[in-house]
């Protein structure tokens, strides 16, 4: 018996300078920009969709390198006693994607093959990544701690989630603090500094095409209203409240319509019963922060992005004197 986990890049490759030489020699074509539809919040600009069918070209390479482990598996003749999950760690990194709690930042894939697992089936559980620690545990015929917050999704004994969590704090320089709820028609989100903007500065998000590009358009004033208000607000909403069946894209807050005060009212107290009984870690204090930044400086190598994330440092720290609610 054996346990094996495999990285791979995914959509990280189209970070090489060589991605689209190489995707064409494993591919043997390209997803052409043209028949991308990019989401109603990002523009059909040439830089954004030519990154949105790299990122497409690393998912299908991402698919032949799983074909490959299986082909493998399959030749050392345990293929059809292995489970295989596939998962993914976050969405697209983009605007609103990876760092973010929309569903393009948090709805990741999840895959499983092998005995005991009906083929081609398809369930809308809703399931976190914490779930892998106990489905590991069950399929070796582990007793899962009652301690564990994950669930075993293959037991008998499982019991469907009703809503999901994810949370977002400080990443990189930059200071942030967001929570959500996620069931299967709503998702609710808690912005802790609504004082600052979506796109705060970032040298990670900062140093790729897509956002400069983006705050290009902006400065230009060449993007739609949706756009400017979505991505380049000088503040954020304290809550938003969606409703994902109806509005997949979360484009249409309704956490200041009356007709669903009870809905977000009731989302509110299963977020605070959540922080409570999880022990929500309280935001970083000063001093911790400080340290995260030396270490973050001293393994930044360039001397333009040490300039920049010293840029970003000071305004953070600016901008917390400043803050008008402190929780």
């Amino acid at each position: 018996p054996f346990f094996a986990q495999t990285q791979l890049w995914g959509g990280k490759n189209r970070d090489n300078t060589r991605w689209k030489e190489i995707a064409l020699k494993e591919l043997g074509n390209l997803t052409p920009p043209s028949g991308i539809k990019l989401p109603p919040y990002y523009p059909q600009d040439s830089v954004l969709l030519n990154d949105w069918a790299l990122y497409l070209d690393c998912i299908r390479y991402t698919d032949k390198q799983v074909g490959e482990i299986i082909k493998r598996l399959e030749a050392e003749g345990i293929l059809d006693k292995t489970i295989i999950i596939f998962m993914g760690d976050n969405g697209i990194s983009h605007a609103r994607g990876k760092q973010f709690l929309y569903d393009e930042g948090i709805r990741t894939p999840f895959i499983v093959r092998g005995p005991g697992v009906k083929a081609a089936d398809v369930r809308s559980d809703l399931i976190e990544h914490i779930d892998m620690g106990a489905i590991s545990l069950g399929l070796s015929g582990i007793e899962i701690p009652s301690w564990m917050q994950g669930r075993d999704v293959f037991s008998k004994k499982y019991i469907k989630r009703n809503a999901v969590y994810s949370a977002r704090d400080r990443a990189g320089e930059t200071v942030d603090r967001i929570r959500a709820v996620r069931t299967e028609k709503y998702k609710y989100i808690r912005n802790f500094y609504p004082d600052r903007p979506h796109l705060q500065p970032s040298n990670y998000k900062d140093s790729k095409a897509i956002i400069k590009r983006l705050r290009q358009l902006h400065d230009k004033g060449e993007l739609n209203e949706l756009q400017e208000k979505l991505l380049f607000a000088s503040s954020r909403p304290v809550e938003e409240l969606y409703d994902i069946i109806a509005d997949p894209f979360e484009t249409n807050n309704l956490a200041q319509n009356p007709r669903y005060f009870n809905i977000l009212k009731n989302f509110r107290i299963q977020l605070q019963t959540w922080s409570i009984e999880e022990n929500d870690p309280k935001p970083e204090t000063p001093e911790v922060y400080d340290i995260e930044m030396r270490s973050q400086l001293d393994k930044t190598r360039s001397e333009t992005d040490k300039a920049k994330v010293l840029e970003n440092i000071k305004l953070m720290k600016r901008w917390e004197t400043e803050r008008p609610n402190r929780n």
